[in-house]
């Protein structure tokens, strides 16, 4: 087609278009296609709100919204809501009286210790009394209690932040990692040879750091932007909490008929965009082992990471499979195992704060960037021009060199160089200073306990975990939920309001889990449990006695919030109260 033939038909398209327009309002032709857009981004943003939260919940929740909007009702529910945090808040806002709110003038010295000893006797009696919370044996003025104390004492002052100057902490971090990396697998051929980590304030800061370096990680290598992870419904709240921080689309499914993660479930969730699927050895609710082996093998076909939750389990499983429990694979002997949560501070009897995160290698650890701010040194910086990747590889090797120790895993790996003018500064968590106090503690329940310890407490416990279960099935109005693998027994009840029972072992002083869907409470059995489990037994005997001569909610009892908050269809109501609830708190 020549010039001469194209230019006319342009022109007849000009005015065969400005003809058929003309019909229109000049605000009409205006208006049309900013209402198209508006159209589009609406029908955008319904598609994308129906893909995050399914059909179901979308009209409930469009329905709750358009019922709030009726004159009264929004006030009703509020103020139904202020009731239910009322009675949530009651004890502790009666408690607050007296309470300190500005500095003392004159500060009380060391007669402060007198004080706090008398502030210590009011606290309710947890010896025994407490599902999991503390999990060393005995009283705290003896025995390992002692040790753990005096270990913390004598590094109250320390921070590892400052490498340099205390080295003792270094090492006891590096060892604590090495120690619990050898319990997990990393002594295995399967496990690459390759297992690195450091400690963390707990399982959540474990988990957080865990899902960040896989979110880092994928979109290095798969380039994912909009990531997404799948978990069951039995995966711990952290990834909740992990997936607001970090800006990750967070699947939860149903666990299966045995209460474990359904694999196919989570094969029916994987896209393009999935970075992450998580398995629990065992879920905090039930003490069930997910099928870690499954998932790995799912997690390796499609290229994806796979965390494994042993915040319970990592200082018991290895110890139970020694034993002789049947235990199924749970550590980084599984292929596609990428990253693993341990808390020290329970079973491995450590101080509260003291976790450990673990990775495969450390291609995927490099992913969380932990950062090296430079400036205000030695070396003129200026002087280097923009040869950032230098800079990067001398503090490397630098800060290497500091912490480097045959048995180190939790080395610096991966700098980035910033414009601040503090100083040297790296940190492999999310918190820069740490307490070293609570490292060395963590070291000395290691080493205190030996494998023999361990082996001797784990042997008590799965013991103990097995005459309550045993116990439980012999009271004709209860069941114990799924099968469980470790030392937490959950049970419910057809016949009965399971939250009553709660509410009556709770004025006997006894401190359990309410755990939902099912409605159910659990014991996570620790060392304080084992003298006393008959107590338990008979006590949950007299309970379910009770309620079952004279049912119905005991004064001050939070059974009906409990049995209310299981059956709510809105969600966003339980989160409003529990938010609420929180916030009245401090």
């Amino acid at each position: 087609m020549d010039s001469s033939t194209f230019y006319p038909s342009i022109s007849h398209v000009r005015v065969s278009a400005n003809s058929f327009l003309s019909q229109y309002e000049p605000l009409a032709l205006l208006l049309l296609p900013l209402l198209s857009v508006l159209l589009a981004h609406s029908l955008h943003s319904i598609f994308r709100h129906l893909s995050e939260n399914g059909l179901k919940a979308t009209l409930l929740g469009f329905l709750l919204n358009s019922v709030k909007l009726v004159p009264g009702v929004k006030g009703y529910i509020d103020a139904e809501k202020q009731k239910v945090v009322d009675k949530l808040q009651s004890d502790s806002k009666s408690r607050r009286d007296g309470w300190n709110t500005e500095l003392p003038s004159i500060g009380l010295g060391t007669s402060v210790l007198e004080k706090m000893r008398e502030e210590k006797i009011n606290d309710p009696l947890w010896q025994g009394k407490c599902s999991g919370t503390v999990y060393i044996g005995g009283s705290e003025s003896d025995g390992h209690f002692s040790v753990i104390n005096e270990a913390c004492s004598m590094f109250a002052h320390t921070n590892p932040l400052h490498l340099d100057v205390f080295k003792s902490v270094t090492r006891f971090e590096a060892e604590v990692v090495a120690m619990t990396a050898a319990l997990l697998g990393s002594k295995e051929n399967s496990s690459g040879g390759q297992i690195c980590g450091n400690m963390t304030s707990g399982g959540t800061e474990s988990i957080l750091l865990a899902v960040k370096s896989s979110r880092d990680y994928m979109k290095s290598k798969k380039g994912i932007t909009r990531p997404e992870m799948i978990i069951p419904v039995s995966g711990h709240s952290a990834y909740d909490k992990a997936a607001k921080y970090l800006n990750i689309k967070l699947w939860r499914v149903p666990v299966n008929k045995n209460f474990q993660a359904d694999v196919r479930a989570i094969r029916r969730h994987i896209n393009k965009n999935t970075i992450l699927i998580v398995g629990s050895a065992p879920g905090f609710p039930h003490g069930i082992i997910d099928p870690i082996e499954d998932l790995g093998h799912l997690a390796s076909s499609f290229g994806i990471c796979f965390h494994v939750d042993l915040c319970l389990g990592g200082f018991v499983l290895p110890f139970a499979r020694e034993l002789g429990y049947p235990i199924p694979p749970f550590d980084f002997s599984v292929k596609g195992v990428s990253s693993i949560s341990a808390d020290v501070h329970k079973y491995g009897l450590a101080p509260k704060g003291t976790s450990v995160v673990l990775y495969r290698n450390h291609e995927i650890r490099k992913a969380i960037h932990p950062n090296v701010l430079v400036q205000e040194s030695s070396i003129s910086f200026s002087s280097l021009g923009n040869h950032e990747e230098l800079v990067d590889e001398i503090f490397l090797h630098f800060f290497i060199g500091i912490v480097s120790i045959n048995l180190l895993l939790c080395q610096i790996v991966n700098v980035t160089v910033t414009e601040w003018s503090g100083g040297l500064y790296v940190s492999p968590t999310i918190a820069g200073s740490r307490p070293g106090s609570l490292i060395a503690g963590a070291w000395a329940a290691m080493i205190s306990q030996g494998k023999e310890g361990y082996l001797k407490n784990t042997k008590a416990i799965m013991e103990g975990s097995r005459r309550i279960q045993k116990g439980i099935q012999e009271i004709a109005e209860l069941f114990i939920v799924g099968k469980p693998d470790m030392t937490i027994v959950a049970f419910g009840s057809d016949v009965l309001d399971i939250f009553e029972v709660n509410d009556i072992m709770s004025s006997k002083g006894w401190h359990l889990n309410a755990l939902q869907r099912p409605n159910s409470i659990h014991i996570c059995v620790t060392l304080q449990h084992v003298p006393i489990i008959e107590d338990f037994l008979n006590d949950l005997k007299e309970s379910v006695k009770t309620v079952k001569e004279n049912p119905g909610p005991i004064s001050g009892g939070l059974a009906p919030i409990y049995g209310a908050a299981g059956k709510m269809p809105d969600r966003g109501t339980v989160q409003e109260l529990l938010v609420d609830y929180m916030d009245g708190t401090c």
